[in-house]
């Protein structure tokens, strides 16, 4: 199992690269980032629960409990200076109305709320949101973080946007296709990565081919057992190959069922752990528990969830694993050699 502590362990800034989270949500991309040994200097998050587990576990110097919008209208006067020399601006923009479940395009443009207790805004146009904040406060290197679906369809067309946005603020800009399973990650969890930069650092590449990690080698001894029922009934009929749910329904029954109802298999990658959704366990047809999510999403055994739930947290944030990753190839490839020099 993974077994890294969060106030324990050797987390310390040994990397002269300071960064600033926007979107922060649970800090997963943060936790990455300070893994690589970076410095987080403070954080933007709309949740006021997901800000205050922020807060509690990362202990941010500045942090703005706001819409990126009302951010954005700070006068800079009333900012950090420290804001304004960053080396890495990051952001993982909501982006359920991206995902390729559901009549996505139909949700464009409308006005929801991303969970309860947050504001009114429009989804689709928080990346450009986080463009004006690239616009403001200037970074040296932004690394922003979305769905698989961004690439996929129609919503192609955002891409090309987004990277003409980027181009127009100076900034070269490249685009990466991940698997969090090669990254040291126990979850098939893809998602596409903007990296930009307006340093004319050379060609970044990011290849990754950890090995695979199934989910028995992270899974706890016990999970939660079911109440009896349908899904309970079925899983009694579960075969080693089936992934879900639905995989039952269809051999037991001749009809398939629900999409998100998936079915762990200790000698497999675990499928991509989303904030909804129910997760079983094929080792023993329960249900995943606390700990399983932490360490499919290589969350910190310590870190301090309350009072909001593991699964939530763990489905809605970057992987740390997989973001550290990342940043330590943007020290090797471009920050090393000037931090060096």
């Amino acid at each position: 199992m993974f077994d890294w502590k969060w106030n324990l362990s050797e987390i310390v800034q040994d990397k002269p690269v300071t960064v600033f989270s926007t979107f922060s949500c649970g800090g997963g991309s943060s936790m990455g980032y300070k893994r690589a040994g970076f410095g987080v200097i403070g954080n933007v998050e709309i949740d006021p629960q997901m800000n205050a587990l922020y807060k509690q576990n990362l202990h941010p110097r500045f942090s703005f409990e706001m819409d990126l919008r009302e951010f954005n209208a700070i006068p800079d006067e009333q900012l950090p200076p420290e804001l304004f020399d960053l080396d890495i601006l990051d952001g993982s923009p909501p982006c359920s109305t991206f995902s390729m479940a559901g009549q996505r395009e139909k949700n464009w443009g409308k006005a929801k709320q991303f969970r309860e207790g947050q504001k009114l805004q429009t989804l689709d146009d928080l990346f450009f949101v986080y463009l004006e904040t690239v616009a403001k406060l200037r970074p040296r290197i932004c690394v922003a973080e979305n769905v698989s679906g961004l690439v996929k369809g129609n919503a192609r067309g955002y891409v090309n946007e987004i990277a003409k946005r980027f181009r127009s603020l100076g900034y070269d800009v490249q685009l990466f296709r991940l698997n969090a399973a090669h990254m040291n990650v126990p979850q098939a969890r893809e998602r596409v990565f903007f990296v930009a930069n307006r340093c004319k650092f050379p060609k970044l590449t990011l290849e990754f081919h950890e090995a695979l990690i199934p989910f028995g080698d992270v899974r706890s001894s016990h999970g939660i057992p079911l109440r009896p029922g349908v899904h309970s009934e079925l899983l009694r009929q579960r075969l080693p190959t089936d992934k879900s749910i639905g995989d039952i329904s269809l051999r037991v029954r001749g009809k398939y069922v629900s999409y998100n109802e998936r079915i762990f298999q200790d000698h497999l990658v675990p499928d991509v752990i989303t904030a909804g959704g129910s997760y079983y366990r094929g080792f023993d047809a329960q249900r995943l528990s606390d700990e399983d999510f932490i360490n499919c999403a290589t969350f910190p055994q310590d870190y301090d969830f309350s009072p909001a739930r593991v699964h939530y947290v763990t489905g809605m944030s970057v992987p740390p694993n997989m973001m550290a990753n990342i940043a330590s190839e943007i020290w090797r490839q471009w920050l090393r050699g000037e931090a060096n020099g």
